[in-house]
């Protein structure tokens, strides 16, 4: 047992920890507390992602999110969604009812409309890395598409409708079956215009570790945002603006985590998604 853990385990009067798992960012355990099983997150010193998500879960107060019951700068302790993740339902051919559950989800992250707090990273902020590629590449004399896709992200962030507080990473594998109903977990703790939690959804599966990428499909990618503009009243040519800003933002990310597959091929696989949108950017 970590001293970490130990620590931890004493503080919050927790008992039983069971190891969950373990990313770069954090080690997760389920443990007991008050006769319930929850998780217990411990942080990692790269985990600063991880701490302004807190302050998101804080926000919701478990309405679409997981409840957060203790938190501070090295460990969270929060309520345990043990059922099934959202991308069987996926493979399984069930597309389209798996985004009808993810509009659900964002209904009730996005209606929580009190005040965000303080401490969440804002769109313009979160873009930066696309900036910063765009930039390259017109230094170096480059047309590329993470120009255009810089271009549209400031056209869009200049012109913010319904800000909320959003979660950032919204997809199959961070939404889990409850005794509560489907509820998202790690969230990045963002603010600006809801739009752009409709756009992670939209291209996520191509980052499965298998050859399953219905994100590819034209067709099936306007079917699922045609599905997220009617439920939650945004007009799906802002939600594919947005999903376009994204995927070219998500690309530039990619040439920055070599550890995860060679950088090149994952930008490359969701270019391809930001291509098939274009046509159909409004601004």
């Amino acid at each position: 047992m970590t001293t970490q853990l130990e620590h931890y385990l004493k503080l919050w009067n927790l008992s039983d920890p069971q190891p969950l798992a373990q990313t770069v960012t954090s080690d997760l355990y389920t443990v007991m507390y008050e006769g319930e099983r929850v998780v217990l997150k411990l942080l990692s010193e790269v985990g600063e992602e991880e701490r302004v998500g807190a302050i998101a879960l804080r926000h919701w107060g478990g309405c679409g999110a997981v409840r957060l019951i203790h938190s501070d700068d090295n460990a969270h302790l929060m309520e345990y969604a043990d059922g099934e993740n959202l991308d069987g339902w996926v493979k399984r051919g069930d597309d389209a009812a798996s985004t009808e559950v993810i509009v659900g989800v964002i209904e009730q992250l996005h209606s929580v409309q009190t005040k965000p707090p303080e401490g969440l990273y804002p769109l313009n902020r979160w873009f930066r890395d696309l900036f910063a590629k765009a930039e390259e590449d017109k230094r170096a004399g480059i047309n590329s598409i993470y120009q255009r896709g810089a271009e549209v992200a400031r056209a869009l962030l200049v012109d913010p409708r319904e800000v909320r507080v959003l979660h950032g990473d919204i997809h199959h594998e961070n939404i889990r079956r409850s005794a509560r109903g489907w509820l998202a977990f790690d969230p990045k703790g963002l603010v600006g215009e809801r739009t752009y939690d409709t756009a992670n959804t939209l291209c996520n599966l191509i980052y499965r570790g298998n050859q399953f990428s219905p994100a590819e499909n034209e067709a099936r990618l306007l079917e699922s945002a045609t599905i997220l503009a009617q439920r939650l009243g945004i007009e799906r040519g802002r939600i594919l603006t947005y999903t376009f800003a994204y995927c070219c933002l998500s690309a530039a990310w990619s040439l920055q985590v070599p550890e995860m597959m060679p950088t090149e091929d994952m930008a490359a696989e969701t270019l391809k998604i930001a291509a098939l949108v274009e046509p159909y950017v409004q601004l």
